[in-house]
């Protein structure tokens, strides 16, 4: 459920136990982490162990979080203003790991969210447009949510932990103030943690940064064209079988730009990670 200062706590049962792992977790470099399935002894006295970490359906370096459904993306219309490239980065994130990105677009009593909601919509993307009033969304989402493991995510201040406050009334997280000074929000979330509600697993997690993505999560070129869901369609279709959707001449992906099927936000996005990644060899991202 959470680790903190080299202790593990294991929900088994309905019953917590704060564990220990072993030595040889960490001279591998694969400690546990938020969300694991693993195997414990719990002896008579003492500390529990970990013994075992299961296969996992998937795992995020940053923030640390293993075998999630859902990466639930927050950004607010205001205070501060979206960041596309950085949702865009975590929506292929949540692709290149087999992950269901959604889109969580806060604070739309302080202004419209529709033109936010629209870019993602037309990606194929889920997106939910909520607002403490507005109870009806927040009952959407949670149906969404039902059965499944999600991780909540997002700049700092665009309201996360004010999100799961709507819809866990029973969490009580500690919110914080825009700092004007820095347009964005304190972090108030200190550890990642798992939390078992009304049939699903939640993790909220720390606000991560773009520096965090850039150095933790970067996708192979040759894959990042798939982890953007409005390219499939027209993936295939180019002139060149090479191409890289960045300025190609016979480009369907650019035709599809063109005719706005596909959001200029989005491809700028994809462009500036097609970038950074297209001079690294693959086992160098390894």
């Amino acid at each position: 459920m959470k680790s903190i200062g080299g202790f593990y706590y294991v929900r088994c049962e309905d019953k917590d136990y704060e564990c220990k792992a072993r030595g040889s977790f960490r001279k591998s470099g694969n400690s546990p982490v938020a969300g694991d399935r693993v195997s414990i002894t719990v002896p008579d006295d003492g500390y529990c162990s970990i013994e075992k970490i299961l296969p996992r359906k998937n795992k995020l370096k940053r923030p640390a979080l293993a075998n999630i459904d859902v990466l639930v993306i927050v950004c607010s219309t205001v205070d501060p203003y979206p960041n596309y490239t950085v949702i865009d980065k975590m929506t292929a994130v949540a692709v290149n790991n087999e992950m269901q990105p959604v889109l969580v677009v806060s604070k739309n009593d302080l202004k419209n969210g529709d033109e936010i909601a629209e870019i993602y919509r037309k990606a194929n993307i889920p997106v939910f447009q909520c607002s403490p009033d507005d109870k009806a969304e927040a009952k959407r989402l949670l149906a969404y949510l039902h059965g499944k493991t999600s991780a909540f995510t997002g700049n700092s201040g665009v309201g996360k932990s004010t999100l799961l406050n709507l819809l866990f009334p029973s969490l009580g997280l500690q919110t914080g103030e825009i700092s004007e000074k820095l347009g964005r929000g304190r972090h108030t979330t200190r550890a990642v943690e798992l939390y078992e509600l009304d049939g699903c697993f939640v993790a909220d997690t720390p606000g991560f940064s773009t520096v965090d993505l850039q150095r933790y999560e970067m996708i192979d070129k040759d894959r990042l064209q798939y982890c953007f869901p409005e390219f499939e369609k027209h993936l295939g279709s180019c002139r060149f079988i090479s191409c890289a959707h960045t300025c190609e001449l016979g480009c369907a992906v650019l035709q599809a730009l063109a005719d706005g099927e596909i959001a200029k936000t989005r491809h700028d996005s994809y462009v500036a990670m097609y970038n950074e990644v297209k001079d690294i060899k693959h086992w160098q991202l390894k």
